[in-house]
């Protein structure tokens, strides 16, 4: 994980501000339960890689400060972003689907 996050106040369970969103997605590789891994570049890239594939979308922050993601041809989700903090520590971010309620962890690598 980067050290920007250090510097933060993160508390577990609290949203990502959204001015931090893009610092948080961007801070290291992202792995997921499942051992799907992800990583999101500072331009807006994203790739996703979950038995070997690799897909590749774009990630974006709304005007309502969600964090968004899009995966061509057609597929778009929105997320709210909440910090996961042990020991005083950012070690990863839950995502929650804002459609379907769906929520998954993610930790950095």
């Amino acid at each position: 994980m980067s050290e920007n996050l250090e510097s933060l106040s993160a508390v577990d369970g609290a949203r990502v501000p959204t001015d931090q969103i893009a610092a948080a997605v961007t801070a290291g590789g992202i792995v997921y339960g499942d051992g799907a891994t992800q990583s999101f570049d500072p331009g807006g890239a994203t790739r996703y890689t979950e038995h070997g594939r690799e897909t590749a979308g774009t990630w974006s922050v709304d005007e309502d400060g969600h964090f968004c993601s899009f995966w061509p041809p057609s597929y778009r989700a929105s997320y709210d972003l909440r910090w996961v903090v042990e020991e005083g520590r950012v070690v990863g971010l839950e995502f929650s689907d804002l459609r379907s309620g769906a929520r998954f962890d993610g930790r950095y690598q």
